[in-house]
């Protein structure tokens, strides 16, 4: 005699096949047993409400509000443009791998961190520098060009020049109040 083709394995996974599609089958007939046929259009709307929540009840003609199609924005707001003084950010270098060719700075305004890349160097820098950079935003977010050190100009101290007056007080006279 010779032995099933059949393992034990593939019985299992016809039984399992077999017993998904009678699930499958009990379902469909679940849905169509159970399937409201026979609604009005009314019954089938679905409204918008003024906080944008979707509800059955229509709106209240009384809360109504005429907008201009002109008066919509869509896509991004206009911005404007932003003035040189504020492009020109300053911030200390708290990371650069020179091997690499990149870092990041610390902005001392926001305290955000800004990619830079040696690319957008314009002076030799190290970590604790203090720079001068700006802004510009890439595919990955913002980074840091047009980096230089920041002058710090040392104010000399202005001499003191002590003038002295000599008053002679043989010459003063002081007159005495009368009472």
């Amino acid at each position: 005699m010779a032995k099933s083709q059949e393992t034990f394995s593939k019985k299992e996974k016809e039984k399992l096949k077999l017993k998904k599609r009678k699930e499958k089958e009990e379902k469909r007939e679940e849905r169509k047993a159970n399937a409201v046929k026979g609604q009005s259009l009314e019954e089938m709307f679905a409204y918008v409400d003024e906080n944008g929540n979707i509800t059955t009840t229509p709106p209240d003609p009384k809360k109504r509000r005429v907008v201009n199609a002109e008066d919509m924005l869509i896509g991004v707001a206009k911005q404007a443009a932003a003035e040189p003084q504020d492009l020109i950010r300053k911030g200390v270098i708290t990371f650069f791998n020179e091997s690499k060719g990149y870092g990041f700075i610390k902005d001392l305004k926001s305290q955000e961190s800004v990619f830079v890349h040696i690319n957008g160097i314009l002076d030799q820098v190290k970590e604790g520098d203090k720079v001068t950079f700006e802004t510009e935003m890439t595919h990955k977010g913002a980074s840091a060009v047009k980096v230089k050190l920041e002058v710090v100009e040392k104010v000399k101290p202005a001499a003191k020049v002590e003038e002295t007056k000599t008053v002679d007080t043989t010459e003063l006279k002081v007159d005495k109040p009368t009472e």
